[in-house]
């Protein structure tokens, strides 16, 4: 989507209100360059925009400095990130971590109460993340853009009224408390089942094997990567790329489209239903379970499509939980730790050791998980349907296109 120039700043609106700055909405608290000097072994993490898009991890720098109040961020606090690559790095947050410090590059926003809601500024910002990540891209150099201080005084919105600000956001938030419901009940399912799996391991009572002896591993060969100007707007042909595989999973939102020229030279990394995809650059061990496909797809550059090639001793879930154990992250970490740029080798990969369960324990753990694993998975293809309900309803609600006077709430 590309705006002109004299509707980038001045953003169009139905509502009956008063127009606004950005900036004079909330106040802007960008954080601070924190340095190795101020990390240690122990405290508080400092959040940074990967911590913002796949969690706290083994990577996540900590710090027992206190840097005060302005830049100490807790649940339902809203972050904006406004600097790096604009596709991928510019957008806003509901922060749903572990109480921390915020990094440089990310604004923690506090509404302007007698103006606007907090709710309402959320939605606001979620809904002008394409223009956005337009100005950052007229603003782009070597790869990174920015939304400035300058920019939000620039920009500006009309803001109705309390009432309707209020019928407005209870509409998108019906639907986002049901994703976030539906997320918690995976993350608890994934740590019932992260302890079934390694409760037998501590009973274990076989050698360890060769995690390459089991499976299928292939990633995209460096010469075939994907430039940018070769992703399409639309085709019948998609790629999940380290974007579209986050931390929840595989999200099709956000998935690219590429020609079918780019599908068909790697048959090697055609996606079947049942495999199993995982971050090999960057963010190392995002992982994500390919249940069904409506549709023909691929892998870019920095991810491993896994297939299981010996169900009839190891199942597929089994795989699947013990590549998001503390197990293998333990092994990657030992991998890339002082890497300048982390990257998984596939060699390294297919040298993980393991204890193999005997054929009786691995159906047992099928029997207990198996079920688990379904109600996940259903879970996460509802949140993707009310994401798109969601993305559908944003712009028609915060423009004003939908007349939330006249809707049956």
């Amino acid at each position: 989507m590309k705006f002109d120039e004299s509707l980038l700043y001045n953003i169009k609106s139905d509502y009956q209100g008063i127009r606004y700055s950005l900036f004079d909405l909330a106040i802007w608290k960008n954080g601070l360059a924190f340095k190795k000097i101020n990390f240690s072994d122990r405290g508080l993490p400092v959040i940074k925009i990967a911590e913002l898009n796949n969690g706290i991890s083994s990577n996540t720098s900590l710090t027992q400095g206190d840097y005060g109040k302005e830049v100490f961020v807790q649940w339902d606090d809203l972050l904006f990130s406004w600097s790096g690559n604009p596709q991928t790095s510019i957008d806003v947050f509901r922060y749903r971590l572990p109480d921390g410090w915020l990094n440089q590059h990310i604004f923690k926003v506090t509404a302007n109460s007698n103006l606007v809601t907090k709710d309402f500024l959320y939605y606001t910002l979620k809904y002008l993340k394409p223009y956005f990540t337009q100005i950052a891209t007229n603003k782009q150099t070597t790869g990174l853009g920015h939304v400035t201080i300058a920019d939000l005084k620039r920009m500006s919105v009309v803001i109705p009224k309390k009432e309707i600000q209020e019928q407005v956001t209870s509409i998108l938030k019906v639907i986002d408390d049901k994703i976030e419901v539906n997320s918690n009940i995976n993350e608890n399912l994934d740590q019932q089942i992260e302890s079934i799996l390694l409760a037998m391991f501590n009973s274990a009572k076989t050698d360890c094997v060769r995690l390459g002896d089991y499976l299928y591993i292939k990633g995209r060969i460096g010469w075939k990567g994907l430039k940018k100007d070769e992703y399409l707007d639309q085709s019948k042909y998609r790629i999940i790329n380290g974007e579209s595989l986050t931390k929840s999973g595989v999200d099709w939102l956000k998935a690219g489209y590429i020609s079918k020229n780019r599908y068909i030279e790697s048959p090697e990394i055609m996606l079947k239903e049942g495999d199993i995809l995982l971050s090999k650059d960057g963010t190392i061990g995002k992982i994500g379970y390919i249940d069904s496909l409506e549709t023909h797809a691929t892998v870019a550059s920095g991810i491993f499509v896994i297939r299981n090639i010996k169900p009839e001793i190891i199942s597929t879930t089994f795989i699947y939980y013990l590549l998001k154990s503390r197990l293998f992250k333990g092994f990657i970490a030992a991998r890339t730790e002082g890497s300048v740029i982390p990257h998984l080798y596939q060699k390294d990969f297919m040298q993980f050791e393991f204890p193999l369960p005997s054929s009786d324990e691995m159906k047992a753990f099928d029997a207990i998980t198996k079920p688990m694993f379904s109600m996940i998975i259903g879970n996460l293809q509802e949140n993707q349907k009310l994401s798109r309900l969601r993305d559908e309803l944003l712009p028609k609600l915060m423009s004003g296109e939908i007349d939330i006077s006249i809707t049956d709430l």
